[in-house]
C-alpha cells in the first residue's frame, strides 16, 4: 500500500462513515499515524440520499472526499480498498490492493441492508443505502413512466406507476412522502399524455404504526401528513415475496409492482476474521464493552452502526443512526490517547439529541429530549440541522440553493436518467 513505516504507533480505521471520518480528525491531531481504507474515496451523508433517489439532489452536493478530510493532518493516509478480511493473530488485514498491518485497528463499516433472509426480495428488490444504489433506482423509477408511455395493456402500466416502499421508519416516510409530492406537483407537468393520477404509493410497516421508534405523537402525525398526500398506508404486514412483479404478504394483500425499495431494516456490516458468532449480537453487530473495544481484544475496536454496546437504556444496543456514530468516534480519538499514555479510558454514554423525519413541504416531526412538535416549526427545524450536518461549506450552500430554488418553483431538477438501470428481466416484464 506504499504507506511510510514509522516508529509512532499506527491506527488503522477501516470504514469512512459518521464515525470513522470523525475518529480520523480526531487522531490526526494526536502523536498517532493514521491510516483510513474505504471501498469509496468520499463520505456520504446518508440522510438525504432520499433526496437524490427522487431528484431534489445532485449526489455531490452530499458526498464529500475523504482525501479533502484528512489532508489537513500530515500523519494521516487514505487508501481506496475493499477490505477482505482481518487476522488479528497477525495484526494484518488482507484488501484488494495488499496487506496492511497495524497497532490498534477501528471497525467503522456502518450497516448493510437486512433482507432478514428473504432472498427473492433481496434479487429482485432496490435497497437505498449508497449513492449509486440512489442513482440507479432514480433511473428505474423516471425509466417506469417512459415505458408506462409506451404499453397499451392497463394492468402493465399500472404496475410500472405502482410503487411499494417497505418499512415506515425516517427513510421509508420520507422518500413516501417525496414521492406523494412528485406526482402531485411535478409528474403531470412532464407526462401531460399520462393519467398520473394512477400512480401509487404504498407505504408496508411491520408494526402498528409508522415511525415506531419515535413518540406516538409524531407518528400520528407523519401518517396523517401521508395519508392527506394521498400515500396508502398498511400497517401489521410483513412482505414475504416478491419475484420481480407481484409482492405477497403474510396479510394475503397483494400488489403488483415493477418497484418495491426495501427499507425496512438494516444489520452491522462485519467484516471476516471478526465475525465469529461468539463476537456477533443482534442485528449482525460486533459485540463491545463502553470503551468500544471487541470482546476478548485490547487492540481491535468497534464504534458506529457495527458495533453493539448494550446498556441498560439501551437493552439492544444503541440506536443505528449518524449521533451515537459521531459520539463514539469523538470519545474514542481522546481515549485513545489515553489508552496510548497508560492512563483509563472514559465510558461511553449515549447523549440523546432528538429524532426527526420530514414527510414533505411544510410537514415534519421532532422529537427532542424536553420538546416535541410538528409543522411548518419542525420543518424549519429539520432543514437547519441537516443543512448544518453537511460536510463541506460548498456542500452547504449547494443543498440550501437547491431547497430554496425547489420550494419557490415547485420543481426538482435533478430527475435525470444519467445511467440507464434494468432490473433482471424486467423485458419480458413489460413486453407487450
Amino acid at each position: 500500500m506504499n504507506i511510510p513505516k514509522t516508529s509512532i504507533p499506527r491506527v488503522v480505521i477501516i470504514g469512512g462513515g459518521f464515525a470513522g471520518l470523525e475518529l480520523a480528525k480526531r487522531l490526526g491531531k494526536q502523536d498517532v499515524q493514521v491510516v483510513m481504507l474505504d471501498k469509496h474515496n468520499y463520505h456520504t451523508f446518508q440522510p438525504l440520499l432520499y433526496q437524490v433517489t427522487t431528484g431534489g439532489l445532485e449526489p455531490d452536493s452530499i458526498a464529500y472526499p475523504i482525501r479533502k478530510v484528512l489532508k489537513n493532518y500530515p500523519n494521516s493516509y487514505f487508501r481506496l480498498a475493499n477490505v477482505e478480511s482481518i487476522e488479528p493473530e497477525n495484526k494484518n488485514i488482507k484488501t484488494d490492493i495488499g496487506d496492511i498491518t497495524y497497532d490498534y485497528l477501528v471497525i467503522a463499516t456502518g450497516s448493510r441492508t437486512n433482507y432478514f433472509g428473504n432472498e427473492n426480495v433481496k434479487q429482485n428488490g432496490m435497497a437505498m443505502k449508497t449513492i449509486p444504489q440512489s442513482l440507479n433506482l432514480r433511473s428505474l423509477i423516471l425509466e417506469n413512466f417512459e415505458q408506462a408511455l409506451l404499453t397499451n395493456n392497463l394492468d402493465k402500466r399500472n404496475a410500472l406507476m405502482n410503487f411499494v416502499i417497505v418499512g415506515a421508519g425516517p427513510t421509508g416516510v420520507e422518500l413516501a412522502g417525496a414521492l406523494a409530492e412528485i406526482k402531485k406537483g411535478i409528474l403531470p407537468k412532464d407526462y401531460p399524455d399520462l393519467d398520473i393520477r394512477q400512480m401509487q404509493i404504498n407505504l408496508i410497516q411491520g408494526t402498528d404504526r409508522v415511525l415506531d421508534a419515535m413518540s406516538p405523537k409524531a407518528s400520528k402525525k407523519a401518517e396523517e401528513f401521508l395519508e392527506k398526500l394521498g400515500v396508502n398506508i398498511w400497517k401489521s404486514a410483513f412482505v414475504t415475496n416478491y419475484d420481480g412483479y407481484t409482492v405477497t404478504t403474510n396479510t394475503g394483500l397483494a400488489f403488483e409492482t415493477e418497484t418495491l425499495i426495501w427499507t425496512a431494516g438494516v444489520e452491522g456490516a462485519t467484516l471476516k476474521g471478526v465475525d465469529a458468532k461468539e463476537l456477533l449480537a443482534r442485528g449482525n453487530r460486533v459485540k463491545v464493552n463502553e470503551f468500544s473495544q471487541v470482546e476478548g481484544f485490547k487492540d481491535i475496536f468497534a464504534i458506529g452502526d457495527v458495533a453493539y454496546m448494550p446498556t441498560e437504556k439501551y437493552p439492544n444496543g444503541h440506536p443505528m443512526m449518524a449521533q451515537p456514530a459521531i459520539q463514539q468516534g469523538k470519545l474514542l480519538g481522546s481515549n485513545l490517547a489515553k489508552f496510548l499514555q497508560g492512563r483509563p479510558m472514559k465510558p461511553f454514554r449515549y447523549f440523546d439529541k432528538g429524532s426527526m423525519a420530514t414527510v414533505g413541504r411544510n410537514k415534519a416531526v421532532v422529537d427532542l429530549p424536553r420538546w416535541k412538535f410538528q409543522g411548518v416549526f419542525a420543518w424549519f427545524v429539520w432543514i437547519f440541522v441537516h443543512l448544518f450536518a453537511l460536510i463541506g461549506f460548498k456542500n452547504k450552500m449547494v443543498v440550501f440553493v437547491n431547497w430554496l430554488y425547489n420550494y419557490i418553483r415547485f420543481d426538482r431538477e435533478a430527475r435525470l436518467i444519467i445511467r440507464p438501470y434494468k432490473k433482471k428481466g424486467r423485458e419480458a416484464a413489460i413486453q407487450e
